[in-house]
């Protein structure tokens, strides 16, 4: 007499509403094997988002605030009207991806880049002379701003760096010298914040947080 073994199949558990959608991500590499095929493969997927690729992983970014951004559009315009329509060089706002060195694009709230820079004007910069970071809140934005990148901008040989920093109300100037940068000003409110790369060029760090926070 045969014997019947039932065996019980588990059953799928129904995804929990707000779970992420775990098996899309599995069709993605993992942490740490992002290269930046997959990287730009994603972006022509989904659209250009707050992301970077660093040292195979994806960091998505906080979405800047209107603070934020009010900033960023007033140094553009300063940078701009400083160097003129005829000039050699140009800027730009971020989402712009920026390829630093192999498996490493950041995208920077301003870059400054002389137009031998541009190779195909539909993909990433190759590097570039001046960027500027206007530091988000929490522990996180501020190690990856004040400490990582100004590595990674360094080993980019990226000739300056800004930070401007709402929290301490500060914009320092970063100048590369050799490998690593040397600070050629921490500026406060009440001083004017100038460029080493762009002679003649400063703006009132006071008015820069103003731009800001203006009704």
């Amino acid at each position: 007499m045969a014997t019947i073994i039932e065996t019980k199949q588990k059953k799928k558990r129904r995804p929990a509403i707000g779970e992420p959608a775990w098996e899309i991500a599995r069709f993605y590499p993992l942490q740490g094997s992002w290269t930046e095929d997959d990287y730009y493969a994603l972006e022509n997927v989904n659209g250009n988002w707050m992301i970077e690729l660093a040292n195979g992983c994806l960091e998505v970014l906080p979405m800047p605030s209107l603070f934020h951004q009010r900033i960023t559009k007033y140094l553009c315009r300063r940078v701009d009207d400083f160097i003129g329509p005829d000039s050699d060089g140009e800027t730009a706002m971020a989402p712009l991806p920026v390829r630093l060195f192999e498996g490493q694009i950041r995208e920077p709230d301003l870059v400054y880049f002389e137009k031998s820079r541009i190779h195909d004007i539909h993909k990433s910069l190759r590097g570039a002379d001046l960027v500027m970071e206007i530091v988000s809140p929490g522990d996180e934005a501020r190690e990856r701003d004040l400490k990582i990148k100004r590595r990674e901008y360094a080993k980019a040989k990226i000739r300056e760096y800004w930070i401007i920093d709402p929290e301490t109300r500060t914009i320092t100037v970063l100048a590369l010298s050799g490998k690593t940068y040397k600070v050629q000003g921490e500026f406060k409110v009440g001083e004017q914040a100038g460029s080493k790369l762009l002679k003649g060029f400063t703006v009132d760090v006071g008015e820069v947080f103003a731009a800001g926070e203006r009704p």
